[in-house]
């Protein structure tokens, strides 16, 4: 494998036309060190974990010696942020460092966060906080465990700097990965500042690079959008099936790729609440767990009104018109694996349903119910108690039970069979948000163990871990209801 001085870098973001991103040297901290690097993230640039033990690795991802190659630039982007468009946001703590290109073909871009002062800034002091940065490693990690599209996260680098938010805090820098950083705000800050020539600029660049497949069609820009659209729709699927929380889906921080992207006020689900908010700044529930697919929709309709220029009217409306059907069949079809069902049939959404409104009437824990359902005993006479035990209404749960019992035996369901082929859907460990706080708790103390502990047991969801038995229980009472904002 190459080590750290031989990564080929490119920066081809940096080579489009003025207006695109601006030029900016990133800001060192003083006494920087590696506070955690991701094993599997590194092994995507082709190089060894013992790479980033190397006092080089931290000087070049805090920016005090930049890397041969990396062109550090400050992007700019627009967005409607809870439902307001922001003409100009752009990276305003952050630089895109460049593309590594690996020896398999692929490009990874390098994003820092936390670099310090861009002209895109506005009141912030361009740096970000261990315990912001520390969510996003672990849960960008955690994220990619479970099979759900993602941005990367490469390393933290922590300093002596203190940064002043609500109260004084500790500064770090995350490196994020990801193929592309593009989002819908990007397009839409040239569709809404009239440099329209510039949104044919980027949707080429974005083709070229991503969907290269559409080069050269007459109507490649409609089925870029279409293809956005979809990707958007099976994201927000496997979001919902899992029980994950964006917390801000603001369209600057939906991503062009379909990938999960700025991880801020996030949360898995605990108790099952459908209207569950885990941003505790959104304070009319604009982006609810349950809301999420309808925000989605939304977010989408205003890339397609900025790729109007591109498009014609009637084909943004039409890749509109197909999210609802993508997401409803790709939710649908993933909660059929999470009951271990086989076959599609009508009456199943009927039964998940039900299910789902006695969780909510009992706020039965999200993710030990569907893996503890793995072991249901579909045995005539079987009352299986573990199971009715998470219920107010015992009589009500027995109801469903005897209907989901005669549907798994309809398709000849093999219990030992279904429960190996239900734990593979049915993640056992989650980064629920008492695990991040106890990870960030520590690491404000200079004890980095639990995140590192916490990055390898969540890089292996679905598996048993007994050692780690302990981290698959409900929140304590002191973290159930955890304010997490998006002050970072």
């Amino acid at each position: 494998m190459p080590s750290l001085e031989q990564l080929h870098f490119d920066n081809t973001y940096a080579r489009l036309p003025p207006g695109f991103s601006v030029r900016v040297p990133p800001s060192p901290f003083r006494e920087a060190r590696l506070v955690s690097a991701s094993p599997e993230a590194l092994r995507l640039l082709g190089l060894e974990p013992s790479e980033a033990r190397r006092p080089e690795f931290v000087e070049a991802f805090s920016g005090a010696r930049p890397l041969p190659g990396m062109e550090p630039v400050a992007t700019v982007y627009a967005g409607h942020q809870f439902g307001v468009y922001v003409p100009r946001l752009g990276d305003g703590r952050a630089l895109l460092l460049g593309e590594v290109h690996t020896r398999t073909g692929e490009r990874w871009e390098l994003h820092l966060k936390g670099s310090g002062l861009t002209p895109f800034s506005r009141m912030g002091d361009g740096r970000a906080v261990l315990r912001s940065t520390l969510r996003e490693y672990l849960c960008s990690e955690a994220m990619h465990g479970l099979g759900i599209p993602t941005t990367r996260a490469l390393c933290i680098i922590g300093g002596s700097e203190k940064v002043y938010r609500e109260e004084v805090e500790t500064g770090a820098m995350l490196v994020r990965m990801a193929p592309s950083h593009v989002r819908f705000g990007t397009f839409e800050y040239f569709h809404h500042s009239g440099q329209h020539e510039h949104v044919a600029t980027l949707a080429d660049y974005v083709l070229a690079r991503h969907f290269p497949h559409l080069e050269g069609a007459q109507d490649r820009y409609a089925r870029l959008f279409a293809e956005v659209v979809e990707r958007t729709a099976n994201l927000v699927a496997q979001w919902q099936a899992v029980g994950f929380a964006h917390g801000v889906l603001n369209t600057d921080n939906m991503s062009i790729l379909g990938l999960t992207l700025d991880y801020g006020p996030f949360g898995f689900l605990d108790d099952f609440e459908p209207g569950f908010i885990c941003n505790h700044s959104d304070d009319f529930g604009r982006y609810a767990f349950d809301k999420q697919p309808r925000i989605a929709l939304w977010n989408l309709a205003c890339l397609g009104e900025a790729l109007l220029t591109l498009i014609r009217e009637e084909e943004a409306q039409a890749a509109l018109q197909s999210f609802s059907a993508t997401f409803d069949a790709s939710l649908l079809g993933r909660m059929r694996e999470k009951l271990g069902l086989r076959e599609p049939r009508h009456e199943d959404r009927s039964l998940l349903e039900t299910l789902l409104a006695r969780m909510a009437e009992a706020r039965v824990d999200y993710t030990r119910l569907f893996r503890m359902l793995g072991r249901f005993d579909t045995s005539a006479g079987a009352r299986n108690e573990p199971l009715r035990e998470l219920f107010l209404d015992g009589a009500g749960f027995d109801a469903w039970a005897a209907d989901y019992r005669a549907r798994l035996r309809s398709e000849a369901s093999v219990d030992a069979e279904r429960h190996a082929r239900m734990d593979r859907v049915n993640p056992k460990y989650v980064l629920r948000n008492y695990l991040a706080q106890t990870a960030i708790s520590r690491a404000q103390q200079g004890d980095f163990s639990e995140v590192d502990r916490l990055r390898a047991l969540l890089s292996r969801p679905f598996d048993e871990q007994p050692e780690h038995e302990a981290s698959a229980a409900p929140p304590p009472a002191w973290g159930k209801h955890l304010a997490v904002s998006c002050s970072s």
